[in-house]
């Protein structure tokens, strides 16, 4: 039985390779035509994107800019809320609270995409353009609200699993020492923790910079270079936007692969360097 289960787990991870290896496989070839074609230059650091004009443009540096300020400033924003509310639940809230709010941080990660970007949408922008004065309120700043809110169950979640597992002699010798709650918390059950609590921003940047349907909703999806009360476009929604009436073979199509393959590249890059801090903050 042994035998047969090993057989089962080793086969299913074979599959998991098969399938990123295949995804990377299709990207490549489907995304270095367009790319030739247009030059690495041009496409990378090209500034305009007119795919359907008469003389078209393909220049992705407002989508690459505008994706990297929008995951910044989620994080921002979302890691000191996420790691606060992982405090509470799991050092601080008595447990009646913390029973309350545990199952509300799940069922923000239950709630679908399009339901963050309809909200969003209705209450967000509309507040966003009354407040400061804007012509439309779909903008960078609305999407990185949107991003920082869907980024929060897995902070949440991650941050107080990792807090949970910290020893509690750790912490019974922090106060024996005569320091109060609130000083352990923070000088020995969040240091402790320190690497769970770097693997949940991870995977709140993974979510962030993914993400598509939510923030074409409310960024207002227009090619600008990126500025916090202009609408924008990521490289998420502007293969969401475009690929649905792109012509089969044609340079816009392909040039949307190319989209896809840099932001494939991209999040593997940003995990491999995140995962090389984590292994080094482990083996200190």
């Amino acid at each position: 039985m042994e035998k047969i289960m090993g057989a089962i787990f080793f086969l299913c991870g074979i599959i998991a390779i098969v399938f990123v290896l295949f995804i990377s496989v299709y990207l490549i070839i489907s995304g270095l035509p367009a790319i030739r074609e247009i030059g690495l230059i041009d496409f990378l650091f090209g500034t305009k994107w007119a795919s359907t004009a008469a003389e078209p443009q393909f220049g992705i540096l407002p989508f690459i800019l505008t994706s990297v300020y929008g995951t910044a400033g989620a994080i921002v924003l979302g890691v000191p809320v996420g790691l606060m509310t992982a405090i509470f639940i799991s050092k601080v809230a008595p447990r009646k609270v913390a029973g309350i709010v545990r199952p509300a941080v799940d069922l923000l990660a239950g709630i679908p995409s399009v339901v963050y970007g309809l909200i969003g949408m209705i209450v967000l922008v509309p507040a966003v353009r009354t407040v400061f004065g804007l012509p439309d309120g779909a903008t960078l700043f609305a999407a990185i609200i949107v991003l920082a809110v869907m980024i929060l169950p897995s902070i949440v979640s991650v941050s107080e699993t990792a807090l949970n597992a910290v020893p509690k002699e750790y912490e019974e010798a922090s106060l024996a020492l005569g320091a109060t709650h609130i000083e352990t918390v923070f000088r020995v059950s969040v240091p402790a923790a320190s690497s769970g609590i770097a693997a949940s921003i991870v995977l709140g940047i993974g979510r962030a910079i993914g993400e598509a349907m939510a923030i074409m909703m409310v960024a207002g999806n227009v090619a600008n270079m990126p500025s916090l009360f202009r609408s924008v476009r990521f490289l998420t929604t502007a293969v969401a936007s475009e690929m649905s009436y792109a012509a089969v073979g044609s340079l816009q199509r392909n040039a949307l692969f190319s989209i896809a393959l840099v932001l494939f590249l991209f999040i593997m890059l940003i995990n491999v360097v995140l995962n090389s801090l984590l292994k080094k903050s482990r083996d200190k």
